[in-house]
């Protein structure tokens, strides 16, 4: 499905021109991207295991995670990486190239889309939205706002329903009114967050977003491609609204849809190798990597997540003693929860990019113990370990 009309792509184009300037959107695509290597293919040589069956994990007798993510019984894929060298790559019920749809875990990928932008002069952090989307109307409203979740607009079911459709979505909301005054309020925004952002990405490059996203963030697939179909994981969901979040989220409509917030499809590999990345500096520059992850909240109740969210710009942040990333999480470490079904990670004190992907949803408070649980195992693993593992 293509991500913008020919209208669109054209008002794009012109928005770039005319607001930023064509040599600042030449700048942002001279930059060199990195090669990253564990993105959707399985690397040349790869050992392929069939639908339905299991890599076969390397353990300790006394190594928890195999049993956990065993008895969970869901496809899954798990993959670490410690120093720049992958120490765990472990696939369940499935292939390690298998693409598993990342929900709310996509968020971080076009973050950084849109800091590469800050970086080559195309936009500041600090524009009001309307400077590069007049028509989003809400002159109050700044893309750091949007990033930090204090934009007041936040998702409804309507959101969820409409979001294969871009032009629908960018309407409806250009025609929302915000519910809290900007900047008040950290309220999580589900699927909004995505199509602004989105937008300002292609009136800025006037390309897009899918093919930016393709050029400067490699390792994933927002929005499936034909070739690539037979490799989805359906999600199963097992709580009452079961069927009716499977029959929104496995059609073939939504997995190829272009939806920025929620839409990214990938392996624990990409995923791992994304966070990798950017611990290495080949994605953003340390600069704006340390502003994208400092705190923009006390970590409180999120009134729309109805959950404790420490907020960064773009990231969610650990060190709170408890939800999906871990227990043992630090303060730094920075990374993005996704319908608690997949995670990634990365923890610059223990130099570790972590990608846990899964295709089940159980419900909130079992699916957190279970991910908190995963992610704690594999720290004490790799700290006790170490180089063995690899």
């Amino acid at each position: 499905m293509p991500a913008v009309t020919a209208t669109a792509a054209a008002r794009a184009a012109s928005a770039a021109t005319g607001v930023v300037g064509a040599e600042a959107v030449r700048r942002f695509s001279r930059l060199r991207m990195p090669s990253m290597s564990g993105g959707p293919s399985a690397p040349d040589g790869a050992e392929k295991f069939p639908l339905g069956s299991r890599a076969p994990a390397r353990r300790r007798d006394d190594d928890e995670r195999v049993d956990l993510i065993e008895a969970r019984g869901a496809a899954a894929q798990l993959c670490v990486i410690h120093d720049g060298r992958v120490v765990i790559d472990e696939a369940y019920g499935c292939e390690p190239d298998a693409l598993f749809w990342l929900f709310s875990a996509s968020k971080p990928y076009l973050a950084v889309l849109i800091y590469q932008l800050a970086e080559a002069g195309a936009l500041d952090l600090d524009d009001p939205v309307v400077r590069h989307w007049p028509g989003f109307g809400k002159p109050e409203i700044t893309i750091r706002h949007v990033l930090r979740h204090r934009s007041g607009l936040y998702g409804t079911l309507t959101g969820a329903l409409t979001m294969t459709d871009w032009d629908r979505s960018v309407r409806a909301i250009a025609r929302a009114r915000p519910r809290w005054p900007a900047g008040e309020v950290s309220a999580y925004s589900p699927i909004a967050f995505g199509f602004i952002l989105g937008e300002v990405v292609q009136r800025v490059t006037g390309r897009a977003v899918r093919d930016v996203m393709a050029e400067r963030v490699p390792g994933a697939y927002l929005g499936i491609p034909d070739d690539q179909w037979h490799l989805q994981v359906p999600i199963t969901v097992r709580h009452p609204l079961g069927l009716l979040v499977e029959g929104v989220v496995n059609r073939r409509a939504t997995r190829q849809a272009v939806i920025p917030a929620a839409g990214i499809s990938t392996t624990a590999r990409g995923l791992a190798g994304f966070y990798d990345a950017l611990l290495r500096g080949e994605l953003l520059r340390p600069e704006s990597l340390a502003a994208a992850v400092t705190p923009s909240n006390d970590g409180g109740m999120d009134p729309v997540a109805r959950a404790p969210i420490r907020w960064a710009q773009g990231f969610q942040l650990g060190g709170g003693g408890g939800g999906p990333l871990g227990a043992s999480s630090t303060a730094r470490t920075f990374g993005h929860n996704g319908s608690n079904c997949c995670i990634g990670w990365a923890d610059p004190e223990r130099r570790l990019a972590y990608a846990y992907v899964t295709n089940r949803i159980e419900g909130r408070r079992l699916d957190v113990r279970h991910h908190a649980a995963v992610a704690d195992g594999v720290r004490i693993l790799v700290q006790r370990e170490g180089d063995r593992l690899a």
